[in-house]
């Protein structure tokens, strides 16, 4: 038997000691005391942090919404099933955050950030909280780069600029939806990355929106944020935010975003359910007190940067639906005080065929003429007095009496510029093609053609000047200089074209 010796004892107890680090792990941990609709009140966390990511004993992840006295308010972000009273929850330190990484690009992702195309994970290194401070005064540069929507009537009465927020306001079913998606089509050679999030849509919508921008080849560019009608309130809450906190990563870099929120009624409606059922008390049309902090706090991340910072921007198309054209209810007066402008649409234009159906009298963009090249400002100058004057003109006329000569061309040249503006669905139109039809029109080319040919006129005239040498040289010349081209040249090429057309 080996005798153990002392010193060996003492030589292994030193190396032990020397090896020993004192690790103290503290953890805030709290008790479910009520759970169910996807809300739960947890006590004993009174350490939490406003908007903090909590874990649930089951795995489940939640964020602390409101700080009570005795208690903390806590929306769940996964399927709440399994949470039951008495379980513990602890706090993770952490807030709320999203992957932010160029591999989100032509993906369909939850507002957490998991994709949910079927694709596989997405790999991000970076993550940015949800909740980030506007850019202040002093960051921005003013409106004056035009976002182009290939939609002629928007291009030339309510233009949009890059780091504008534009609502699109109407009843359901009036094409709010394929405005913005038109407008994300035409951002193909414009070099923007679009970014849709879609709140409380149904799936099968969401599908359809994502087969449509893949069929025009936009998904290239474009990210979906999705948290669909079947989700939980939370995520519904939640998806603009994320949707807004990836472009912000983009625009960091110096480059154009644009962000379309369809809609943001939905939206409100989660945020009114939350707060009911964490009982904040209600207000006007029973939502919580700070629904236009809601509101405006994400619309105003939407800017353009100076300078200074790279020069990026957001563009924010918030769409928010009406019931029965009623724009003085509460979310939509909310809405439209915090925008620059909105294109709103209605459904009776709509039923008489006008697609777009935006009215040109109630639309408006608060940054104007400064987004629009000189070209398109200068051919659509009269564009909206000619417009408002035709649809007074035609109330007026239903009267049956006779008419003078100038109000009889009044509503000629009325009749065809509704025609002009009309557009097909997904047929979004390159700015010097729409220069070339307004200029026709403005200018008289189109007087003594019949209303009904004018589409066809048009899409001839355009396929005349791709295939004429000189019409080449003119829509080259819109497209780089953005100015007007000598007027003598682009009338002979019209009137050479107008000899054909039978």
């Amino acid at each position: 038997m080996n005798k153990i010796e002392a010193t060996e004892i003492s030589s292994l107890i030193k190396e032990q000691i020397e090896r020993y680090s004192k690790e103290i792990e503290t953890e805030h941990v709290g008790t479910v005391i009520n759970v169910g609709d996807g809300i739960a009140l947890v006590h004993g966390l009174d350490e939490a942090m406003s908007g903090e990511l909590l874990e649930f004993e089951g795995g489940e992840y939640g964020m602390v919404l409101n700080l009570e006295r005795h208690h903390v308010g806590v929306i769940i972000l996964d399927e709440s099933t399994g949470i039951k009273e008495g379980d513990t929850v602890k706090t993770t330190g952490r807030i709320l955050e999203v992957p932010v990484t160029e591999a989100l690009l032509g993906r369909v992702i939850n507002p957490l950030g998991f994709s949910i195309d079927g694709q596989g994970r997405i790999e991000a290194e970076e993550y940015r909280p949800l909740e980030q401070k506007a850019p202040g005064v002093m960051a921005r540069k003013a409106v004056e780069e035009p976002l182009q929507t290939g939609i002629k009537v928007l291009d030339a009465l309510v233009p949009i600029g890059r780091g504008q927020r534009e609502l699109i306001i109407g009843d359901r079913k009036t094409g709010k939806t394929a405005i913005a998606l038109d407008t994300i089509i035409n951002q193909k050679e414009e070099d923007v990355i679009c970014i849709y999030v879609a709140i409380g849509q149904k799936e099968s919508t969401v599908a359809q929106v994502h087969e449509t921008l893949k069929r025009h080849g936009a998904m290239d560019y474009t990210i979906i944020v999705s948290a669909s009608a079947s989700e939980p309130a939370p995520l519904l809450y939640l998806a603009p935010y994320a949707g807004v906190t990836i472009g912000e990563k983009f625009m960091a870099e110096g480059k154009s975003v644009l962000v379309v929120y369809d809609d943001l009624s939905k939206h409100a409606t989660a945020y009114r359910e939350l707060s009911l059922l964490l009982r904040r008390p209600p207000g006007r049309e029973a939502f919580p007190g700070d629904v236009f902090y809601l509101h405006s706090r994400l619309l105003e991340r939407a800017a353009k940067l100076n300078d200074d910072l790279g020069g990026g921007s957001i563009t924010a198309l918030p769409i928010i639906e009406t019931q029965a054209g009623d724009i003085s209810a509460y979310i939509p007066t909310n809405v439209i005080s915090i925008t620059d402008g909105q294109i709103f649409l209605q459904s009776d234009l709509f039923h008489q065929g006008v697609r777009p159906a935006i009215s040109a009298g109630l639309s408006v963009s608060r940054v104007g003429g400064s987004a629009q090249i000189k070209a398109i400002k200068k051919v659509s100058g009269t564009l909206r007095l000619d417009l408002a004057s035709y649809r007074e003109l035609e109330a007026f006329t239903q009267f049956g009496s006779d008419l003078d000569e100038a109000t009889q061309k009044k509503l000629e040249r009325g009749k065809r510029t509704v025609e002009v503006l009309k557009q097909g669905l997904h047929e979004v139109l390159p700015v010097n093609k729409q220069v070339i039809s307004i200029y026709a029109l403005t200018r008289g080319f189109l007087d003594d053609i019949k209303v009904e040919d004018i589409r066809r006129f048009e899409q001839g005239l355009h396929e005349y000047f791709d295939r004429d040498e000189e019409g080449q040289r003119l829509l080259q010349h819109i497209k780089e200089e953005k100015t007007l081209p000598e007027k003598e040249a682009l009338d002979a090429v019209i009137e050479k074209y107008k000899q054909s057309f039978a």
